[in-house]
């Protein structure tokens, strides 16, 4: 029996592999963030799924990390080279910020990235937004980045991992600055099939930005494929004889997938926790009389990608269907608020309560509503106690790379209870084969999943939620981990 990625493993694995060679990730998104609080500096970890994948590298390699610095504080935690070390307590790694104006904020972060290449790449029939002045904006934002990348870098063979959407032309530009550096990249988000990339105005600079990694990673194979169709068509690059790297110029660039999870011993153990135990019982306070085996829920981003509208009214959808089921039923549907200077993000906001208000004036009673919604940031401790006590989970994403969601709710389920409502549209629907997976534009067959899921014999729920707990407890973020640094750490630069 092979044994189990553990974090310990993955970092001896760092360790080992790198041999002294200098590490440096870089990312829009901090590790940690430092706020004024009462009159000092508090250091946060930000919850996020990007920085529990990849503090395990920064850590083992003592190497460094270079982001944007976002919080209040920031400046004021730095040493004269604007890095400070990190995580507090016990540091074992530097955190190297990177101070955007709001102007660089506002082009390459809020507009480029996020009204741009975002709803690009999830297919969100929302219109993206390309000016060129975003696009000059993206393009000096990712030459400051490579700009500290070649600092930190001294000119020696380090390792750079690149993360996501935002630094798309720092690939290429470390590698005409420096040859001697091996540089891949994770692409956490979809990549679109060629007829849409085209639609981006500077599709074949992003490619060629992206071709500088020696190796570049998506979340599932599909993803993979419409990259090469658009380095092949867009820059004539050249497939090797395996299918598995494209060349250009005389370069190689690794193509594969490797799906992110999370860290399923951490999760599951916080679920079984007295802490998740007390927050469960201040959730069913706050809920009220309600029977424990009729309560939905949903919990992520408020994005126009996670298909909210399309859940609500398959909530509705359902009460129409089965009237036995008001003033019974709940769905509590949880939403961290983001990017609401963004007008489609405002917009979304508006319709999604005036949905939930229409919907409980129509089907609600003085003392029982269908619906909650509470977009609000909410303790790690109560989300999981409200994975805990939902009969259901609904993920129901119009495109998503991954969706680890998902996989947390599944890991919360220590129980063994529950049940999965997984789009099809979600990279996490080719792992998790025993959700109820669903067309998350239908809601005809939302409503069909909902009803059966509270409808499901317990012999049933059991045998799926063991199934899936068994692959996200092999696929854990350090086996993703595992595997990607393998491939970086045999490549050539």
């Amino acid at each position: 029996m092979r044994p189990s990625w553990t974090r310990s493993r993955l970092q001896a694995l760092i360790r080992e592999e790198l041999d002294g060679r200098p590490l440096i990730v870089v990312s829009n998104r901090e590790p940690w963030v430092h706020r004024r609080h009462n009159g000092g500096i508090t250091a946060e970890r930000p919850a996020s799924g990007l920085v529990t994948a990849l503090e395990p590298f920064a850590e083992a390699s003592g190497g460094t990390w270079i982001a944007h610095g976002s919080g209040d504080a920031d400046r004021r935690s730095v040493d004269a080279n604007d890095s400070v070390a990190v995580p507090p307590g016990d540091p074992s790694y530097r955190l190297r910020r990177l101070w955007l104006s709001d102007a660089e904020q506002d082009g390459y972060y809020t507009n480029l990235a996020n009204r741009g290449l975002w709803p690009l790449c999830h297919v969100a029939f929302v219109p993206p937004l390309f000016e060129a002045s975003h696009w000059q904006t993206y393009r000096a934002v990712n030459q400051r980045f490579a700009e500290a990348v070649l600092q930190e870098a001294n000119g020696q063979p380090a390792v750079v991992f690149l993360q996501d959407f935002h630094l798309a032309l720092v690939p290429a530009l470390l590698r005409q600055a420096n040859s001697s550096l091996t540089v891949a990249q994770f692409w956490h988000v979809p990549w679109p099939n060629l007829e849409l990339l085209r639609t981006f105005p500077y599709a074949d600079q992003l490619v060629e930005g992206l071709l500088g990694n020696d190796l570049i990673g998506f979340q599932i194979p599909a993803h993979a494929s419409n990259f090469v169709d658009a380095a092949t068509a867009l820059l004539q690059a050249q497939p090797t004889a395996d299918g598995q790297a494209l060349r250009v110029d005389g370069h190689c660039t690794q193509v594969a997938s490797y799906p992110i999870s999370i860290d399923f011993q951490q999760w599951s153990g916080l679920a079984a926790s007295d802490a998740v135990a007390e927050a469960m019982r201040r959730w069913r306070q706050r809920l009220g009389a309600m029977d424990p085996h009729l309560l939905g829920v949903g919990m992520e981003r408020l994005d126009y990608t996670k298909g909210l509208p399309q859940r609500l009214r398959a909530v509705e959808r359902l009460l129409q269907r089965q009237p036995q089921l008001q003033g019974r039923f709940r769905f509590v549907q949880v939403l961290a608020n983001s990017r609401s200077q963004i007008a489609e993000y405002h917009a979304l906001h508006q319709e999604l309560e005036a949905l939930v208000e229409r919907i409980n004036g129509r089907w609600g009673t003085g003392d029982w509503q269908p619906l909650e919604l509470r977009i609000e940031e909410i303790d790690l401790i109560e989300l999981i106690a409200l994975q805990r006590l939902g009969a259901f989970c609904v993920v129901s994403s119009l495109h998503d790379g991954m969706n680890l969601v998902a996989k947390e709710f599944v890991a919360a389920r220590c129980d063994g209870d529950g049940v999965l409502i997984l789009s099809r549209f979600a990279g996490s629907a080719l792992e998790l084969a025993d959700a109820l997976q669903v067309h998350p534009y239908n809601v005809e067959e939302l409503a069909d999943a909902m009803a059966q899921a509270l409808a499901m014999p317990e012999s049933e729920r059991r045998r799926r939620m063991g199934s899936l707990r068994r692959q996200v407890e092999e696929h854990n973020v350090y086996r993703w981990g595992g595997r990607i640094l393998t491939d970086i750490l045999h490549l050539q630069p």
